[in-house]
């Protein structure tokens, strides 16, 4: 690692672009204050893998902590989404939200298909162009070749590429790094900590810089990816992006670092630092979960008989936390005045709350839950 050196600058005429060195290559770490953070974070991911296990119903909670990143993944890149904005209708977000609400939603999309693809395409350049291409779907970015490597070169901060922060390397190259990348995220013969090929290859992506548009997401969204790909985690339940938009400018700072000062070490411990919090949080929200559902089901209890229909919406909840009365009738097939006296005893029950204020078009929210995720 003390060795590592991380690329070089290209005199360019009016600017310089970088050109990383490939990573497929044997890696040896030698700090022991390394090797502390991540025995500390293979323990803590460890934990919360068991939850996967033992939760009833999982699957029901992974959608909320899906929906969180792919509103503070879009927030780092200036999107201003929040969660109760996420859950709303497209027709109900107002017209001049409706393109970051658009963005939240291609990232739920993206992340969502992308998982499912695993089950039989690698974590590689084919996947990583596919989930790009549902990102920039219809949104901003889709002028900017969605799917496609870059054909031209780009560059991050500043008005031109004359004041960039950050020049990437030429678009020609592009192809070349990212077949090295694909071979280091599958390369069995020489062994590097699952934890740190990750952190790496996040590293790396981001200074590629592959795509004209949505690097920065793509590259947040391919450490859950490789985590479930290499079956660290049996479930989607593990999302940095909250972490780097708490520490956005370390975030920056420590990518740039390593490109300037051939500093791999400070981006690890960092990399590793956000595993740690973020898995100990995960736990937290995850015991919080568990907690709210026993309260909510002794709540239930005192409604007998509507109990059963009653318990259909509360699990429909915690998958997308905001409710109209059409949608509670069509998850009980209910009629529309048993409907609204289930909802009207669930308000009163204090699970769910109205917060449109309106005599119509009434939307309910499941605050209690929402709030463990903030």
């Amino acid at each position: 690692m003390k060795s590592f050196e991380a690329g070089k600058w290209i005199n360019q005429g009016t600017y310089k672009s970088f050109q990383p060195n490939y990573i497929n290559r044997k890696w040896t770490v030698e700090s022991m204050e390394l090797l502390n953070l991540l025995g500390q974070a293979n323990r803590h991911l460890g934990r919360l893998d068991m939850y996967s296990e033992y939760i009833p119903n999982i699957d029901l909670f992974i959608s909320m902590h899906v929906l969180k990143e792919a509103t503070q993944s879009s927030k780092i890149e200036g999107t201003k989404t929040n969660i109760e904005e996420a859950l709303l209708d497209r027709e109900d977000v107002n017209t001049e939200k409706r393109d970051d609400w658009e963005e939240v939603q291609n990232y739920i999309s993206a992340l969502n298909t992308a998982i499912v693809k695993l089950e039989e395409l690698p974590l590689s350049s084919r996947l990583i162009r596919e989930t790009h291409k549902i990102l920039l779907n219809e949104v901003r970015g889709k002028h900017k070749l969605p799917g496609e490597f870059r054909t031209s070169q780009n560059w991050i901060g500043g008005a031109s590429i004359n004041d960039a922060t950050f020049i990437p390397p030429t678009h020609i190259t592009v192809n070349d790094y990212m077949n090295d990348l694909e071979k280091f995220a599958h390369d069995i013969e020489n062994f590097f900590p699952d934890l740190l090929k990750i952190a790496l290859i996040h590293y790396q992506f981001e200074t590629i810089h592959p795509f004209l548009d949505g690097n920065g997401r793509v590259g947040r969204l391919m450490i859950t990816l490789y985590l479930v790909e290499k079956r660290i985690l049996k479930k989607p339940i593990l999302y940095l992006s909250d972490f780097f938009e708490r520490n956005r400018t370390l975030y920056y700072d420590n990518l740039m670092r390593v490109r300037e000062n051939n500093d791999i070490e400070q981006w690890f411990k960092f990399f590793l630092v956000g595993v740690i919090e973020t898995a100990k949080n995960s736990i937290s929200t995850f015991d919080s979960i568990l907690k709210l559902k026993e309260e909510v089901e002794v709540k239930l209890k005192e409604l007998g008989s509507r109990s059963n229909n009653a318990q259909t919406i509360v699990n429909n909840l915690y998958q997308r936390p905001m409710i109209d009365a059409q949608r509670a009738k069509d998850l009980t097939n209910l009629s529309m005045p048993s409907v609204y006296k289930l909802i009207d005893e669930l308000e009163k029950l204090g699970i769910i709350q109205e917060i449109t204020g309106g005599k119509r078009g009434k939307l309910y929210l499941f605050r209690d839950y929402i709030k463990l995720f903030k």
